[in-house]
């Protein structure tokens, strides 16, 4: 069941239009990366699904309920969890309180969603009451998802998640990616480094200048030439 419907957005940053009839869907429970050249309006695209840009044309909807108008924290009430590329952590709080603040829409006991988040990255536990940062890149990375699931979200969205991080702590945070889908959140990833990406991927978008230019499951993506060719490298 389709739990994200963004359908023909336009709009970008107040001068001509990045986005141009853009379309993105999210099933629920499954992984969804959007890959593209430089430029190509990925970042906008997520960004004006959380609210943060203005559209003058498209719908957005979620979970069948039309959120277009509405601000990014009320889109957080709708299910809505967004991760940006940086400064997505508190730096002068402790890993245990960025975590209490990711839930300050919530009034309910966050110690059982605290543990899952430690179950999910165990790293974050032995650091439970270190600040944020003094944590290295990846383990920031992991405190801003588990930041972002403190709001119990159906679909987190992660804004390039690996980018700047060393390849073995990106192959981690991709692991930790399939293990938060295990949990049966839906994913939408924002990723430079496509390959990998896609390879994880029940659904890729490919977008160039802001439009749609290729969209298939991660698989049919890499195999497909002119893909391989234009954006991976061959």
């Amino acid at each position: 069941m389709t739990l994200l419907k963004a359908i023909k957005m336009s709009g970008g940053y107040g001068g001509a239009d990045i986005l141009k009839n853009c379309t993105i869907e999210v099933d629920r429970g499954e992984i969804v990366v959007i890959v593209g050249p430089n430029g190509a309006g990925k970042s906008t695209a997520m960004k004006a699904i959380f609210g943060m840009i203005e559209l003058h044309n498209g719908s957005i909807q979620m979970d069948g309920v039309e959120i277009s108008k509405i601000a990014p924290q009320q889109r957080v009430r709708h299910g809505m969890a967004f991760v940006p590329q940086s400064n997505n952590v508190f730096h002068s709080l402790t890993v245990e309180e960025n975590l209490e603040m990711g839930a300050f829409l919530r009034r309910d006991n966050l110690t059982e969603s605290i543990n899952e988040v430690f179950k999910l990255f165990p790293v974050l536990q032995e650091k439970r009451q270190q600040m944020a940062g003094e944590l290295s890149g990846g383990q920031r990375q992991q405190l801003a998802f588990g930041r972002a699931l403190m709001t119990n979200p159906t679909l987190l969205m992660l804004d390039e998640p690996t980018a700047g991080v060393s390849p073995n702590v990106m192959d981690e945070l991709f692991n930790r990616i399939l293990e938060i889908k295990e949990t049966h959140i839906a994913i939408l990833i924002v990723e430079q480094n496509a390959r990998q990406a896609l390879s994880i991927a029940d659904r890729g978008y490919v977008l160039v200048n802001g439009e749609n230019r290729h969209t298939g499951s991660g698989k049919m993506l890499l195999a497909n030439s002119q893909v391989r060719r234009s954006f991976l490298g061959g």
